[in-house]
């Protein structure tokens, strides 16, 4: 039996795996981690929920603060483009 991984993300790939492979591989997952995040770990990329805490709440919500301003720009950018 093969099962379907998909990411969910845009690029995302189908990956076909043996039941014991699919097995092996979710008994690997932490809680919150998704597939994609299991293998970037084990092929040594950092993940997201290893990062989890490094910043305090101010740090954290200035840096939120400045993504949304980003973001606006970016917006703001893609209004004026499509004048």
């Amino acid at each position: 039996m093969c099962w379907n991984v998909n990411t969910g993300m845009l690029s995302a790939r189908t990956v076909n795996l043996s039941q014991d492979a699919y097995d092996l591989l979710a008994s690997l997952k932490h809680d919150r981690e998704s597939f994609s995040d299991v293998v970037k770990r084990l092929a040594g990329e950092r993940s997201l929920i290893e990062i989890v805490g490094v910043l305090d709440q101010d740090q954290a919500a200035r840096f939120a603060e400045r993504v949304e301003q980003g973001r606006e720009r970016s917006r703001r950018r893609r209004a004026r483009q499509l004048k």
